[in-house]
């Protein structure tokens, strides 16, 4: 069941591949702007006195007479310190100082990687620091923004340090193991894009390098060290802090990420006290905001913008009384306000998981959330998303329950649940259930889906599950049913079934099985 460095680059390499040529051209893109007189690239001493490349924007003209509000843009796992020059030259024009750095650990920047430990948020206020004591910027008026890796580190700055009064957390995590290790499954193909990225463009702290060893080897020895780890680099665990210092908090993401699934982004968007707003859109991993990153119009650095002006300049400029949980389905259509995220899943519909089924694990059905980007982004650009033929999927190895079908057009919104009673032939195992829009044909287009792991049960003596599948917006259409289907491999995770395990479903009359869907009508 582990899974070595050795497998970890077989499984990396494409994906990381990919992932860093867009880095490099997206890095390239705005380079020709860095030659402007208001850009000027400098070193800040950091935590410890590691030095941190960064550049420095300035609004023309600016000559030091009066402040101007200030944006500390953190980069993004892997890139390097010009990622934002583009939006650094349009926050600047409109007359924000714009501070962006390279954080410890990748690239030019000294130390080590750290993923958002203690020296990175140590980091992020020397930054600040650095800024008001060399650019015009105002104290009292002091913003942090990033995509990703640059998003993690601003919410966690946020809860630690007061002069931070907005922040713009853009395809960040606010539960870093809830989202690489959800369902109590390692996400093994987001991981391994992370590790072959930071191997590639920067270097590991030895306890860094532990963490990954551990999590590949299924070491369960070590699992309450690692979920100790994520805690402290987790925006969700300062959650009180951060109500308590009161900064504006903006959380966007993408449906389809597979990094940093959307779920714990609405989790913690329930948890705020402070002005807050939420938007999730089609995508994978940081690409809803890749083109802004080129300069280009972008909905996510147009909000980021406008989140700014009020929050930080208090210009009026509406979007504090817009709805504050902005979605846009995955399916065509436009931007759906609501009031609040129990807005969002307000009706739920079951059907039932009915009869008594067995699988056999080990071997993929045909059933799986596709490739990690790839698929995401598909579905993004075409509204193509991984696919099965459901009728066809072999059921010694797949177990399929279906809804009616619908006579209207259905609008899934928020995040589906799975119960069942499950009775396994092996103490440990892993299931990955998938909920699919089901054509007259029979095909089925992925809706949602997610793991689940257990570890320490009496083989053959049946015990509940409970799964939260991934948070979505998908239109069904008309004439279309919902299909639930459950195997025991998905190569998106690490499965932790023996070799000839099986797994039996069942619905008690006294605790019937069922998926409830956040579903409403057209």
């Amino acid at each position: 069941m582990g899974h070595g460095r050795t497998a970890l680059r077989t499984a990396a390499a494409g994906a990381v591949s990919a992932a860093l040529v867009a880095g490099s051209v997206v890095a390239l893109a705005p380079a020709a702007q860095a030659g402007t007189p208001s850009v000027r690239f400098v070193d800040i001493t950091g935590d410890g006195g590691t030095v941190l490349k960064a550049n420095v924007v300035t609004p023309a003209g600016a000559d030091g007479s009066h402040g101007y509000p200030l944006i500390v843009l953190p980069t993004s796992w892997g890139l390097p310190q010009v990622e934002y020059l583009a939006q650094a030259q349009k926050l600047a024009d409109a007359g924000y100082v714009v501070l962006t750095y390279n954080v410890r650990g990748f690239w030019q920047s000294g130390g080590q990687i750290e993923v958002a430990g203690p020296p990175d948020i140590a980091d992020a206020s020397k930054v600040i620091d650095w800024a008001l004591a060399n650019t015009p910027a105002d104290p009292r008026h002091v913003g942090m923004a990033g995509v990703s890796y640059g998003a993690g580190i601003s919410l966690l700055a946020a809860a630690h340090d007061k002069r931070i009064k907005a922040v713009a957390a853009l395809s960040g995590w606010s539960d870093l193991i809830d989202s690489i290790y959800s369902g109590r499954t390692q996400h093994v193909q987001a991981a391994a894009v992370l590790d072959g990225a930071a191997t590639l463009t920067g270097r590991e702290s030895p306890e860094v390098r532990a963490i990954f060893d551990h999590f590949y080897a299924s070491d369960l020895s070590r699992e309450q060290e690692m979920i100790e780890w994520g805690r402290k680099r987790s925006a969700a665990t300062y959650v009180d802090q951060l109500n308590k210092n009161g900064a504006a908090l903006m959380l966007a993401n993408a449906w389809g990420d597979t990094v940093f699934p959307a779920n714990q982004y609405a989790d913690f968007y329930q948890k705020l006290t402070v002005p807050k707003r939420l938007e999730l859109r089609p995508g994978d991993h940081a690409t809803a905001e890749l083109t802004g990153l080129f300069g280009l119009p972008n909905d996510v650095w147009t909000d980021t913008e406008r989140w700014f002006d009020h929050y930080l300049k208090g210009a009026d400029n509406g979007i504090d009384r817009e709805q504050p949980v902005q979605l846009k389905p995955r399916s065509a259509g436009g931007y759906e306000g609501y009031p609040d995220w129990k807005s969002v899943e307000a009706t739920r519909r079951k059907f039932a998981l009915t009869g008594s089924t067995t699988i056999h694990a080990n071997v993929d059905s045909g059933a799986d959330g596709g490739i990690v980007f790839l698929s995401s982004i598909l579905d993004q650009v075409a509204q193509l998303p991984p696919m099965a033929c459901i009728p066809l999927l072999p059921h010694r190895w797949a177990a399929v329950w279906q809804s009616e079908r619908y006579g209207s057009t259905r609008k899934v919104r928020g995040t589906a649940t799975v119960h069942t009673t499950l009775t396994p032939t092996a103490e440990s195992g892993t299931l990955v259930a998938y909920l699919y829009d089901v054509g007259p044909l029979g095909i089925g287009k992925l809706v949602t889906n997610a793991p689940y792991t257990w570890h320490g049960r009496t083989p053959g003596e049946p015990f509940d599950v409970d799964l939260d599948l991934f948070t979505t917006a998908y239109d069904v259409p008309a004439g279309h049913r919902l299909a639930l289907v459950v195997d025991t491999v998905d190569p998106l995770y690490i499965e932790h079934n023996p070799s000839g395990a099986q797994l039996t479903f069942s619905s008690p009359p006294d605790d019937p099985s069922y998926v409830s869907v956040p579903l409403g009508e057209q």
